[in-house]
C-alpha cells in the first residue's frame, strides 16, 4: 500500500470503529442515491502532482449548506483502495468546521492542520460517510474537509502525450470525478469550484474559472490557483498540466477568450481555435441568451477523443490541431461551445433526460451551421443524422431517447441521444413555427439559467409560447422506441387529382400521428403543396391538383424524420 507521503505526518486519522452509517437519500428516476437536507455550495480542491509517481495528494474541501433539520451524516463520492488494488484513494483524515471557521476551511492554502476538527468517517467502496458531531439546523453550514492519497484509475489521465510529453488531464463524463475528487458526483448536484494545483514548475495549469494566482513555492514546484464561481456539475470540472503555448485571444462580450495547446502545435493551435469561437459566442449570445461564465478556452487534450464541454474549459482531442481549420474540428469546437448553454448552464437534473445536453448541443451546433454557412449546408448535416438514426434502429428499434431508471453509466448515451435528440427540436420547429421555437428557448434558457430542468420543464416552457398541447408529440418521440416514420405508399392521378394510399411500416408496433407535407411537381418543374395528417396506419387521400405530376416529393423541405418510398401506381 502506498503511504500517504504527500500529506501532513501530523494527520490523526480517525475512523468510525467499523461503523457503516446509513445513507440519507431522496427518491429519484436513475438509480443512484440522492442525499436529501443538503446543498453543496462550493469545493476548494487542494491537489499536489509530481514526476515521480502517477500517485496524487489530495485535501478537499467541501462546503454544505444544510436544507433541512436532522442531518446527522453526509456522504461523498470517492473510489477507495481495495485489497492490493495499485489504484483509487486512501482516506487520511476527515475533518468538519462550522461557520466560525470557514475562512481556515476555504482559504486555498489550508493545511489538514487547520480545518476543523476530526470527525468519525467510513470510506466503504466509492462512498465517504462522514459523521457530523451534532444535527446542524436548515440553513447552517459545515465545511467538511477530506485528506486523501492515490493514483486514480481514471478520471484524471496521468501519461505521455503525443510528442511523449508528461501530461495531465482531467476527464470527468459522466460519473468519474469520484476517482480522485471527493464530491457528490451525480448530474443534480452543481456548486462552486476552486482547483488549488501544486505541481513541477516546468508545466503550466489550465483548469475552470478565472486565473487566480500562480506562485513558484520553490524551485521546483508552482502553485496555481483557478476558481470556478458559477456552480456547475463535478464531471464539468477540470484540471490540464502539461507544456503549454497560451494564446490570449482578447475579451469579446465580456468574456476572455483563450486557446492552450501543445507547445509543439503552437502555430497550427493557435489558427485553429481562434475561429469560429468568438462566432459561436455572438451566435448563442444573441439567439439564446447571455454566456454564464468567466472565460471561453480551448485546450489541446490528451484524455479525450473528441471534444468535452468542461465548463469555460473545452477539451478538444491531441488530433484535433491539424492547422487547416478542418470541418470537423470546426463542428466539434461550435458543439462544445453550444454545451456552454445547454448542459453546463442549463442541466439535466436526472440522466435519463441527458438528451436536454446532448440533443440541444447537436442541433444548435446545426443551427449556428444554418446561420453560417447556409440552408443547404444545414440540411445535409441533418439529412447525415437522420441515416445514422434509421441505421440505428434497424438493429435496436426498441431503443428509447429517456431512459428508465438507468442504473448502468455506460450506457448514459448513444448516438441517438446526439442525433435523434437533435431531430425531435427540429421537429418542434417545424411543429410550432420558427419564431415561437426561438423565443421558446430564450424563455427555457432564461428560467432555468445555471440551474437544472427536465424534459417535462422543457416541454411546459414550449407549451406555454405555443398555446399547443405538446404531450403526444413529445410521448411519441422521446420515449418510445422506433426510429421515426417509415412510409410505404402508391399514387394515382384521376380526375384532377391525385389518389394517394400512405401506409406506416416502421418496426415496434408504432404509429405516428404528425403532419407532413406532400409536394406535387409538373414536366417543367412547377410545384404544388398540401398538408396532410398521418393518423393512422394506413391512410388514403385524394387531393385535387391543378396538373399531371410528374412526381411527388414527401416532406421536400426535411422537416420530418421520415423515410418515405412513394411510387406511382
Amino acid at each position: 500500500m502506498t503511504k500517504l507521503s504527500m500529506l501532513s505526518r501530523a494527520i490523526a486519522v480517525t475512523l468510525a470503529s467499523g461503523l457503516v452509517l446509513a445513507l440519507s437519500v431522496g427518491v429519484a428516476a436513475d438509480t443512484w442515491p440522492r442525499q436529501t437536507g443538503i446543498d453543496v455550495e462550493e469545493y476548494v480542491f487542494r491537489i499536489s502532482l509530481r514526476d515521480d509517481t502517477d500517485a496524487i495528494g489530495g485535501l478537499a474541501t467541501a462546503q454544505i449548506r444544510f436544507v433541512q433539520d436532522g442531518v446527522e451524516e453526509v456522504f461523498l463520492d470517492l473510489v477507495g483502495r481495495s485489497g492490493g488494488a495499485e489504484t483509487g484513494m486512501e482516506v487520511a483524515g476527515v475533518w468538519v468546521a462550522d461557520s466560525d471557521a470557514e475562512w481556515a476551511a476555504m482559504n486555498p492554502n489550508a493545511t489538514a492542520e487547520t480545518v476543523g476538527a476530526a470527525a468519525n468517517h467510513s470510506h466503504v467502496g466509492e462512498r465517504l460517510r462522514i459523521r457530523l458531531a451534532e444535527a446542524p439546523a436548515a440553513g447552517e453550514r459545515r465545511f467538511i474537509t477530506v485528506a486523501y492519497e492515490g493514483q486514480a484509475a481514471t478520471g484524471l489521465i496521468t501519461g505521455p502525450n503525443r510528442y511523449d510529453e508528461r501530461t495531465f488531464f482531467s476527464d470527468n463524463w459522466p460519473s468519474k470525478a469520484r476517482n480522485w475528487l471527493p464530491t457528490v458526483d451525480h448530474v443534480y448536484e452543481k456548486a462552486r469550484m476552486q482547483m488549488v494545483v501544486t505541481a513541477p514548475s516546468h508545466y503550466q495549469v489550465v483548469s475552470n474559472g478565472l486565473l487566480m494566482e500562480e506562485t513558484d513555492v520553490t524551485p521546483e514546484l508552482r502553485r496555481t490557483h483557478w476558481k470556478q464561481s458559477v456552480p456547475i456539475v463535478p464531471w464539468l470540472y477540470m484540471v490540464g498540466v502539461a507544456r503549454f503555448a497560451v494564446d490570449h485571444l482578447g475579451v469579446h462580450r465580456g468574456v476572455p477568450i483563450q486557446t492552450w495547446v501543445y507547445h509543439q502545435d503552437r502555430d497550427a493551435g493557435f489558427y485553429d481555435f481562434s475561429y469560429p469561437t468568438r462566432e459561436a459566442l455572438d451566435f448563442y449570445s444573441e439567439w439564446v441568451g447571455p454566456y454564464a461564465y468567466e472565460k471561453l478556452a480551448n485546450i489541446q487534450s490528451a484524455s479525450v477523443g473528441g471534444g468535452m464541454e468542461a465548463a469555460t474549459a473545452i477539451l478538444c482531442g491531441e488530433n484535433s490541431v491539424t492547422g487547416t481549420r478542418s470541418t470537423r474540428w470546426r463542428n466539434v469546437i461550435i458543439h462544445e461551445i453550444a454545451h456552454q448553454w445547454f448542459g453546463n448552464a442549463v442541466t439535466e437534473a436526472d440522466w435519463d433526460d441527458v438528451w436536454l445536453s446532448e440533443g440541444f448541443a447537436t442541433y444548435f451546433t446545426s443551427l449556428y451551421i444554418e446561420h453560417a454557412y447556409g440552408r443547404d449546408e444545414f440540411v445535409n448535416t441533418m439529412q447525415r443524422a437522420r441515416d445514422r438514426i434509421f441505421d440505428f434502429y434497424d438493429t435496436r428499434p426498441e431503443y428509447r431517447i429517456i431512459h428508465d431508471n438507468l442504473a448502468d453509466m455506460g450506457q448514459v448515451t448513444t448516438g441517438m441521444q446526439y442525433a435523434k435528440g437533435s431531430w425531435v427540436l427540429h421537429m418542434l420547429r417545424h411543429r410550432i413555427g420558427t419564431e415561437t421555437y426561438w423565443e421558446g428557448i430564450r424563455r427555457y434558457y432564461e428560467r432555468y439559467y445555471n440551474s437544472h430542468a427536465t424534459t417535462d420543464d422543457f416541454r411546459a416552457v414550449m407549451e406555454e409560447v405555443s398555446g399547443q398541447d405538446l404531450e403526444a408529440f413529445f410521448q411519441q418521440w422521446l420515449y418510445q422506441g422506433s426510429a421515426g416514420l417509415r412510409l410505404e405508399g402508391l399514387w394515382a392521378y384521376e380526375n384532377s387529382a391525385v389518389r394517394l394510399n400512405l401506409e406506416q411500416v416502421q418496426a415496434g408496433g408504432t404509429t405516428y400521428r404528425m403532419p407532413v407535407t406532400i409536394e406535387f411537381v409538373d414536366a417543367e418543374g412547377g410545384t404544388e403543396r398540401v398538408d396532410i395528417e398521418m393518423t393512422d396506419t394506413t391512410q388514403s387521400f385524394s387531393i385535387p391538383v391543378s396538373f399531371e405530376p410528374a412526381e411527388i416529393v414527401v416532406d421536400p423541405d426535411t422537416w420530418l424524420l421520415m423515410q418515405a418510398n412513394v411510387q406511382r401506381r
